[in-house]
């Protein structure tokens, strides 16, 4: 009786070994799975980033005003007899507080 439950023991953990230790074991096909799941949610960012750029190109074959809106946000262009003012924030620097002096130290000590 016992060398049969030893034997059928055997038996299973034969069985046993390739679902656990093998190339197609339990832990790669989690692993397999895990990025099966990275690699839909990558398509999907793609698949959203794909129809920006088909409206985009779409928008840009149709109406002109596109074409004005990139022309004057990309390459900075305007049209004739338009003015173009740009402010520009000066911040002003105190040397006072960017670099502590030391002039109570610079006489010698006796």
């Amino acid at each position: 009786m016992k060398l049969l439950a030893l034997i059928l023991f055997a038996i299973i953990a034969l069985l046993q070994h390739p679902l656990w230790f093998s190339k197609s074991s339990w832990k790669r096909v989690w692993q397999v799975e895990e990025e099966v799941t990275e690699a839909r949610q990558n398509n999907l960012k793609l698949q959203q980033r794909n129809n920006m750029l088909e409206a985009e190109l779409s928008d840009l074959k149709q109406g002109l005003e596109a074409v004005e809106e990139r022309a004057r946000s990309d390459l900075g262009m305007v049209k004739q007899n338009e003015v173009l003012f740009q402010i520009v924030k000066i911040e002003s620097h105190k040397q006072e507080n960017q670099f502590p002096t030391h002039e109570n130290n610079s006489s010698p000590k006796k």
